[in-house]
Formats: structure tokens, C-alpha cells, sequence
């Protein structure tokens, strides 16, 4: 049977194509992989859907050694993949983040938002925020989540994410300043941020914005509410060959200027590109950024 072909009007390789009848074509198979309850692991994790009319999940990581009621930094991970791939259940993602938990002996919420273009942004951005009110609604311990109300610690919240995750955790923490939230943290590794040429991607999943550095979502520096970041430190993990990099040193920058009071530091790894952390998490450059972050996670 001959295979159905229609003219292509949007190329956008390697993540998906968009045909002239509207039909998306996606790139490569989702992965996943599944939670874990084993009590000879490291890390327990489970999904938990937080809002069934969009079904919005979660994943949630403990450390399987927490004992009863024992309270633990918390940390809000927000995946990357370019707003249009991956999940909280992605092998990278999730093998990431239960690293992370193991060896800084953290609580984790993974957020598994709605993915563009089938849901435009700024819907992404808008799921993490509901997720993110969502694990702060435990912040009394009477939330529906045991695992928040027995063991995170709301006096040490961090939110971080990955290239897109980044992107959006770093407008998690402006929109939490404004309204009145606060962290300890904020955690930028290789943050997908936009410059003075169009990002016809993001403009595509994304088509209220610009493409270019007027959007806040795109260059936090003209976003009025910077000042007001919800965070007393953050860092800056960039790697040295990534094409997004100059973009990252410009907002390290921009963010001194701000008149934000907070701390900031920046890590840059020499030699490296875009999510080498993902993608070979064994190599020594790659324990490096980790134990950076560990670092951050856990000093007082």
C-alpha cells in the first residue's frame, strides 16, 4: 500500500515536521522508562497526576534511606528537549534526576509538562506553574502527596531544569518573585535562551512571541521582574561549545546588573556541548557538574 505524502510547509529536524494539512510528524520514538519502589535501590520514585482534566503529571523521587517524617532540600526539576520532546520518564531525564537525589539527599518533583507544538507555549510554562503550586500547596504538610508533606523541607526549595527546562524554571522563579514565593535556589544548566536572530522554532511552538530578545521568556534581561527573583542564589551551568552558551554568559551578567541581591555563580565546562551531561553522565566532566550541583544543593 502506498504511503500517504503531503508538501511539507515547516521543517523542524531533528524534532518534528508540520504538513500543509496541518499533520505533525515526529521524530524518533518516545523512551520511557518506569518508576521504581525497590527497596535495595538508591531512589524510589512514582508518578502522580496532579491535574486529570489536562493530566499533568509529576514524577516524584525520595531517597530510599529518608527515615520517617525526616525533612529534605526539595528540588523542582523541569526537563528540557527543546519544548517539544522528551518527559519526566525519559531515560536521561530520569536517570538525571535520580542521580542528583542520590547523592545530594534530596527530594525531587519531576514536572511532565504538555509538549509544543501540539500544545503551544506558552502552555508548557503555564503546567509548571500549576505543578509548581501545586507541590507548595503541601508547604502546611497537608497536602495530598505523602511524600511532600512528610519529607520536604519549604524552607529549601530549589528549581532547576536543562536547556528549555531551564528556560522555563528561570520564568518559574520571576513569576514566583512577583507573586510573593520564595526559594533558596535557582539551577540553569545550558538554559535555552534567544538572541537578535529569529528563533523560528520557538516562534512556531510559540506564536504570541517575537522569536527574538524583546520576548522575556527568550532574554530574562528585559523582563521587569527580574529584580524580583524568587531566589537567593543561582547557578549557571554552561559548557563551553554549546551554541547557547554566549547567550547564558550575557543573562550571568544582565542578572548582576538587575538590582536582584542575590548570589551567583557560573560554571563553564571547556571542551563541551550541549547536554554532554545526558549523554555520557559517566564521564569525569560530567561527575564534575554533578558534584557542582550537589554542592549547591546541600551547602548552607
Amino acid at each position: 500500500m502506498a504511503s500517504i505524502t503531503t508538501e511539507i510547509a515547516h521543517d523542524f529536524s531533528p524534532y518534528f515536521r508540520v504538513h500543509k494539512d496541518g499533520r505533525i510528524e515526529r521524530f524518533g520514538k518516545p523512551q520511557f522508562i518506569p518508576t521504581s519502589d525497590d527497596p535495595k535501590s538508591a531512589v524510589r520514585s512514582k508518578d502522580v497526576v496532579i491535574f486529570p482534566e489536562t493530566a499533568v503529571s509529576v514524577r516524584l523521587f525520595l531517597p530510599t534511606a529518608a527515615a520517617p517524617n525526616q525533612k529534605l532540600p526539595l528540588l523542582i526539576y523541569v526537563h528540557g528537549g527543546a519544548f517539544c520532546v522528551g518527559s519526566a520518564s525519559s531515560p536521561k531525564f530520569h536517570h538525571f534526576v535520580a542521580s542528583l537525589v542520590a547523592d545530594a539527599n534530596v527530594v525531587a518533583v519531576s514536572v511532565d509538562y504538555r509538549l509544543a507544538p501540539d500544545h503551544p507555549l506558552p502552555i508548557a510554562y503555564e503546567d509548571s506553574w500549576d505543578a509548581l503550586k501545586w507541590v507548595f500547596s503541601h508547604s502546611d504538610g497537608a497536602g495530598a502527596e505523602p511524600w511532600l508533606n512528610d519529607h520536604a523541607d519549604f524552607g529549601r526549595v530549589f528549581v532547576g531544569g536543562e536547556s528549555a527546562g531551564a528556560n522555563i524554571a528561570n520564568n518559574l522563579a520571576i513569576r514566583a518573585g512577583i507573586d510573593g514565593l520564595k526559594f533558596l535556589g535557582l539551577i540553569l544548566i545550558h538554559p535555552y535562551f534567544g538572541g537578535k536572530v529569529c528563533d523560528k522554532l520557538y516562534k512556531y511552538m510559540c506564536p504570541s512571541s517575537s522569536g527574538v530578545d524583546d520576548d522575556p521568556r527568550l532574554n530574562p534581561a528585559v523582563d521587569p521582574g527580574l529584580p524580583k527573583i524568587a531566589c537567593e542564589r543561582v547557578i549557571f551551568c554552561l559548557a563551553e561549545k554549546d551554541w547557547l552558551v554566549e547567550r547564558g554568559r550575557e543573562y550571568y551578567e544582565a542578572l548582576g546588573k538587575s538590582g536582584w541581591g542575590g548570589e551567583r555563580e557560573i560554571m563553564e565546562t571547556e571542551g563541551e556541548g550541549h547536554g554532554f551531561h545526558l549523554l555520557d553522565p559517566n564521564c569525569e566532566k560530567a561527575m564534575a557538574l554533578m558534584k557542582q550541583l550537589v554542592s549547591f544543593l546541600t551547602r548552607d
